[in-house]
């Protein structure tokens, strides 16, 4: 028996399938692999947007309060970056911060 014998094959990470911006583009709906479907706002994607500018690299604090982003915060633009992430414009003209799969999952919330 060899060493990778006794390795077990990673977990698969949850990948969209269908990505949508709302009519009024405050919110995403994504449609999982797995069949899920779930719900972010514009306001929540901006207020947690991992790139440098909004998280200090070192100690992972963010750089302002999630709290101050507007409720009203609409979706301009997706991207995606690869097959592994999808990167936004926000209303704000914010758009540096890259969301990978995994993180775009917990971030939403099941779709009612």
């Amino acid at each position: 028996m060899t060493f990778w014998d006794h390795l077990k094959p990673a977990k698969r990470a949850p990948v969209a399938t269908e990505v949508k911006v709302a009519e009024d583009q405050k919110t995403l709906v994504l449609t999982w692999n797995d069949g899920a479907v779930t719900r972010i706002t514009g306001q929540k994607l901006r207020g947690q947007c991992p790139c440098a500018e909004c998280v200090e690299e070192w100690s992972g604090r963010r750089t302002f309060d999630p709290s101050s982003i507007d409720s009203q915060m609409k979706i301009i633009e997706v991207a995606p970056v690869g097959n592994y992430a999808l990167c936004f414009t926000f209303g704000d003209a914010h758009r540096i911060g890259i969301y990978h799969w995994t993180y775009l999952r917990e971030l939403s919330a099941p779709a009612p």
